[in-house]
């Protein structure tokens, strides 16, 4: 499943994005005056094949759950039983990214790729569980390598699943107690960059706390010599951020926008842009999150993210958020009027 959909992936379409400048440059507005929402307009159009691309409603948010072995470490003050809590409280629809989305209109899915409890079925949670958990990364390898690939592919599937149900958007959330010390192992193995400059605050830790965590993601990058990005993700990384991962790389193969949330979505992005580059193509940044590892990624990743808040919750909050603005960008190529169409006078 991981290599058909690596290999389904394609470079955006000239045409399309010849066509959306083109029109862009007929519209009643002066050309460039909506600066990155132009931008943002052109490259959908190259990513569906067509202009104006389709708006990206119906939107899907997926919040892949899954607990983390490092948590021993004590890199958070949070107790681990709070990921399950937390999806629970998802599923009843009482965290701030349930507001959010019923603001914007968005489905919201939780899948269960790794929390360590036992969690009851309920309607809109899915069980995909690979293991109650990671291994402690500062010990061993968080998951092995198969743990990884199925991880990728729940993560695939779930993208299939919310496309084949209507939606023409993906946002990416998370939950995970833990998860912001795997994503900055990522983000320095795949960037290369100072696990110091890259490891934050998380939830809102102290500094003794802080200098642990960061202690912990140097131990865990410093030394790590493979280059294949999947042993990477089964290095250092979370269930969830596989999941993440295979969650991107189908959107990008199925021709459909994925924006993505704060750190940790953007620590996966880097794993799925690393196993195909140009999956990046199908990536729209929603926010920069307050974590430093997130503008490292996005750098690197060469994306500009929309909305910049100071958001560190996760959960997709972000990426709801910016919804709007991406359907906005969208809508100003099927709804605005050209020069001649107007009876406006072009310059």
């Amino acid at each position: 499943m991981l290599n058909e959909t690596i290999a389904a992936i394609r470079p955006l379409d000239d045409e399309a994005i010849a066509a959306a400048r083109a029109l862009q440059a007929r519209l009643t507005k002066p050309m460039g005056s909506l600066g990155a929402l132009e931008t943002l307009a052109v490259r959908l159009a190259g990513l569906a094949g067509t202009c104006p691309p389709p708006i990206p409603e119906p939107a899907a948010l997926a919040i892949f759950a899954g607990d983390h072995g490092v948590h021993d470490q004590g890199v958070t003050p949070w107790p681990q039983e709070v990921t399950a809590q937390m999806v629970a409280n998802f599923v009843a629809g009482g965290a701030v990214v349930n507001a959010f989305a019923r603001q914007a209109g968005v489905r919201v899915t939780v899948v269960d790729v790794g929390v360590k409890a036992v969690l009851d079925p309920a309607e809109g949670l899915l069980d995909r569980k690979v293991r109650a958990g990671t291994r402690d990364l500062s010990v061993e390898p968080a998951m092995t390598r198969d743990e990884a690939i199925q991880a990728i592919e729940a993560g695939i599937q779930v993208a299939d699943d919310l496309v084949a149900g209507g939606a023409r958007a993906l946002l990416t959330g998370d939950m995970g107690i833990a998860n912001t010390t795997p994503s900055a192992a990522l983000i320095a193995a795949f960037t290369h960059a100072d696990p110091a400059a890259v490891t934050g605050l998380g939830t809102g830790i102290d500094s003794e706390t802080h200098a642990r965590k960061v202690a912990v993601v140097t131990s865990a990058v410093v030394g790590l010599e493979v280059e294949d990005p999947i042993d990477v993700l089964a290095a250092v990384g979370g269930l969830e951020h596989a999941a993440l991962a295979g969650f991107i790389l189908r959107a990008a193969a199925l021709r459909v926008p994925v924006v993505l949330d704060g750190v940790i979505a953007v620590s996966a992005a880097l794993a799925a842009h690393a196993l195909a580059p140009l999956s990046s193509g199908a990536m729209v940044a929603g926010h920069r999150s307050a974590e430093p590892g997130a503008a490292v990624a996005l750098g690197y990743l060469e994306l500009e993210p929309l909305v910049d808040l100071g958001l560190r919750l996760g959960e997709g909050t972000g990426a709801v958020l910016a919804l709007p603005i991406v359907a906005s960008a969208v809508r100003v190529l099927h709804e605005v009027a050209t020069f001649d169409s107007a009876g406006v006078a072009h310059k």
